[in-house]
């Protein structure tokens, strides 16, 4: 699949000059870009939908942990009295 996309002269140099630094081809640049862009937005998007599931299943059970119950478990993370995660209360 041929793709197109118009770019205006600074970035066009912007880029030529970064491919000329790293001895890449500025499609290359480009396509790392992209591509590093996608997997970021694909990251917070995933993020979004946790986040936003977690609070419709708080919203219909009201079970929960408060940041100081997470907090105290993560603590206790690498060490001799590595704990289980808390359970969940309303």
């Amino acid at each position: 699949m041929a793709t197109s996309i118009k770019i205006d002269n600074d970035l066009k140099f912007r880029i030529q000059h970064l491919a000329e630094l790293r001895h890449r081809s500025a499609h290359w640049i480009m396509r790392e870009a992209i591509r590093d862009y996608v997997e970021r937005e694909e990251s917070r998007e995933s993020f979004k939908q946790e986040a936003l599931a977690s609070w419709q299943a708080y919203q219909e059970t009201g079970k929960h942990l408060t940041g100081q119950e997470v907090g105290d478990w993560l603590n206790t993370w690498g060490t001799d009295t590595d704990q289980e995660a808390p359970e969940c209360h309303e």
